[in-house]
């Protein structure tokens, strides 16, 4: 019975150690996170629903080719981390100009062209971030000792339900600022700012996989 007892004690550890690196290596701010807090703040919740979703779906499934093994295959790829960075920071920056040059959530209509599905899934699998921080995190515990199957399957399904959270936070985090976004010039001011942050997480994962960079 105490057996029992320790092992149930050192799984919820194991648990709660999971979350807690997830919130801080996948919750921290990145291209993904700060794209959904910048898109609620210049559209406003129900037309950032499309990207949120988008983002999701495409982070989870960089979650499944990691638990998968399908990024140990990707790496072996020469350039694919060069590559997968140029075209996430190209995308990365044309959504920073589009956020950026949103009108005040006032003047925008219904036929207003907020960011899709498509484009949020792109960014979700094309962000480098999630890739390595996934990886360091998927990788870096175990929940399940000496059940590989179930150690992974449970990994799974608890991160998967942590990129849910952390993007809906990240998310009604930007909405919080889109109330205070009635005026135009503040709005366009937010707006601006979110945009340049946008593009600086864009380049620094670049710059990362730049040859002779020192990432």
């Amino acid at each position: 019975m105490t057996g029992h007892v320790f092992s149930w004690f050192g799984q919820g550890q194991s648990l709660l150690t999971l979350v807690l690196e997830a919130v801080v290596v996948m919750g921290s701010p990145g291209p993904s996170t700060m794209a959904v807090t910048a898109t609620g703040a210049a559209f406003g919740l129900r037309r950032s629903r499309a990207l949120v979703s988008g983002a999701i779906a495409g982070t989870l499934a960089v979650l499944l080719a990691v638990a998968t093994g399908v990024l140990t295959l990707l790496v072996a790829i020469p350039g694919l981390g060069t590559g997968l960075a140029l075209a996430s920071a190209i995308y990365i920056l044309y959504l920073a100009l589009k956020i950026a040059t949103a009108p005040p959530l006032a003047r925008q209509n219904a036929g207003g062209a907020a960011p899709s599905f498509a484009a949020g899934l792109l960014l979700g699998v094309a962000n480098p971030k999630a890739w390595l921080a996934i990886a360091a995190v998927f990788t870096g515990s175990t929940l399940v000792e000496a059940a590989g199957a179930l150690d992974a399957l449970l990994k799974v399904i608890v991160l998967a339900l942590m990129i849910v959270v952390i993007h809906l936070s990240w998310l009604l985090g930007g909405v919080s600022l889109s109330g205070l976004l009635g005026d135009p010039l503040r709005s366009r001011i937010v707006n601006i700012l979110f945009g340049l942050i946008l593009a600086a997480t864009a380049m620094l994962p670049l710059i990362r996989w730049i040859p002779g960079s020192g990432g």
